[in-house]
């Protein structure tokens, strides 16, 4: 795994420094396009509006910006446990955009469904029933996605 620095900190030639919440704000949006896609990121900006906006912000600095550029966990990692949470929760819409995400991020069709396997013991059969039936959905997306580029 390379190495890569937290967002609160930046290299500088005199050591690391803060980074001010518009670096990690860039950073989280870098991120954010990286795993979940520029077309979706596209999709999500434009349907901002004043009383999005702050959430949309909110979870652009602290979920994409502070978190998934922490060093510590790859990215395949981070999917996996992201792919759990979503499942334990019984967030669908969020499970679907994070399958995509996973393969992005380098899990392979059968890790995906071996962390499904997994939750069917730790979150619940019929939460693991549903989360089988969201990423299959999510998959045949996914593949229409790449054929149509």
């Amino acid at each position: 795994m390379a190495s890569a620095e937290a967002a609160t900190e930046l290299p500088t030639a005199s050591g690391p420094r803060e980074a001010s919440r518009d670096e990690v704000r860039e950073a989280g949006m870098a991120v954010r396009r990286q795993v979940l896609s520029d077309a979706h990121v596209d999709r999500a900006n434009a349907k901002v509006d004043d009383f999005t906006a702050d959430f949309q912000d909110l979870i652009t600095r602290y979920a994409w910006g502070e978190i998934w550029t922490r060093p510590g966990l790859e990215r395949r990692m981070r999917s996996a446990i992201t792919l759990t949470a979503m499942i334990a929760g019984g967030h669908e819409a969020e499970l679907a955009m994070h399958v995509k995400a996973a393969l992005r991020n380098g899990l392979t069709r059968d890790e995906i469904k071996e962390v499904l396997l997994q939750s069917a013991i730790y979150c619940s059969v019929p939460s693991a029933n549903t989360a089988f039936s969201v990423a299959s959905k999510a998959l045949a997306e996914y593949d229409a996605e790449e054929n149509a580029d």
